[in-house]
């Protein structure tokens, strides 16, 4: 069993049933990525308090994922937009949104991935953007597809985008992934069920039509937020 985290003075502790616990029996590599003891909490000092600053540069196009090369990217071209707020609601600007997920296929342009899936060569498969003074973003995207992970008998992920979020240094980074409304894969995929049950739909996106392009691009929300009663749930935030 995992053993509780102490927490340090004065640290905001987590609300209960949001986040997934960093040893979950379903999900077979946690077996080796969860500690088997106490972690041992570090001070924070100047350097991790004040930097390095990762909020830059912002080259432009690099929030629309679709111009990884010089023709069309294949799928469902998507626009996928919220807002990052805090547990007031008020939002959260100049924080470095950064996106990385398969394409229509559920292949990941990377080397690891050697599932016979068509790669596509105009389609990057990462993005980055910074909040406005809103704290809204936008990418422009394909929606992606399932794949096979091996984790169990016949395992498909559900499709999903991976979100992660900077602060002004390293250490203050949050990753968690969006779904999509109403997935087939839901009921049988052991990473999205590791969340508590009331919080897993904060990780699911809604469909905005008010929101989509016409002739151009479907539309999906997803409002990421940091702390309070809905936080959005993250991966391994105590770590």
């Amino acid at each position: 069993m995992t053993p509780p985290l102490l927490r340090p003075p004065g640290y905001a502790p987590v609300p209960e049933g949001t986040h997934p616990p960093m040893l979950s029996p379903g999900y077979k590599s946690t077996g080796l990525r969860a500690p088997q003891q106490q972690p041992v909490i570090l001070r924070h000092r100047l350097t991790e308090v004040t930097g390095p600053l990762l909020t830059g540069p912002i080259e432009p196009g690099d929030d629309d994922l679709t111009r990884g090369g010089t023709g069309e990217a294949q799928g469902q071209r998507i626009v996928v937009f919220g807002r990052v707020l805090d547990s007031d609601g008020r939002p959260v600007p100049d924080t470095l949104v950064e996106v990385w997920q398969a394409n229509a296929a559920g292949r990941y342009a990377h080397r690891w991935d050697t599932w016979p899936a068509p790669l596509d060569p105009n389609f990057s498969g990462g993005g980055r953007v910074l909040t406005d003074s809103l704290g809204n973003y936008t990418f422009t995207t394909i929606k992606p597809g399932a794949y096979p992970w091996g984790n169990h008998h016949n395992a498909w992920r559900p499709a999903h985008i991976h979100f992660s979020l900077f602060g002004q240094a390293f250490t203050q980074r949050l990753v968690t992934q969006m779904y999509f409304p109403d997935d087939p894969l839901f009921a049988q995929d052991p990473i999205y069920n590791s969340v508590p049950e009331g919080a897993r739909r904060r990780m699911v996106s809604t469909f905005d039509l008010d929101a989509t392009r016409p002739e151009w691009a479907l539309a999906f929300r997803f409002d990421i937020v940091l702390r309070g009663r809905e936080q959005t749930p993250f991966e391994e935030p105590h770590a």
